[in-house]
């Protein structure tokens, strides 16, 4: 098992998540098995420091659902990355995973810093 870090200050938000979701994946290990959920932690650093593109610091929307009719959340992306910008890179991460039972298990071996 291998630990690699990933420096993301002045980073694209995509384009990191793209990189971390191939290696928790495995795929940049020449023992790579789609079986396998893979044995590289990822270790992030400066992750308040990543950037976006663009207007989607203030036009980007995440949104969840209570259950209860008429109750969608939303926020901006601008208020999830001042409450916990780690969220916003776990969160982008585990939608380039693949929607499988090894999700859980990848996003375990994510280490935010």
């Amino acid at each position: 098992m291998a630990d690699i870090i990933i420096d993301v200050k002045n980073r694209p938000l995509g384009r990191a998540a793209t990189e971390i979701a191939l290696l928790l994946q495995g795929k940049k290990s020449p023992k790579y098995n789609p079986r396998l959920p893979g044995s590289d932690r990822v270790i992030i650093k400066n992750v308040g420091d990543i950037k976006v593109s663009g207007n989607k610091y203030e036009d980007k929307v995440y949104y969840r659902h209570t259950g209860y009719m008429g109750h969608l959340m939303e926020k901006t992306y601008r208020q999830a990355f001042e409450k916990d910008p780690s969220w916003v890179l776990r969160h982008s991460v585990r939608g380039m995973l693949p929607k499988n039972f090894l999700t859980d298990k990848r996003m375990r071996r994510l280490v935010i810093e």
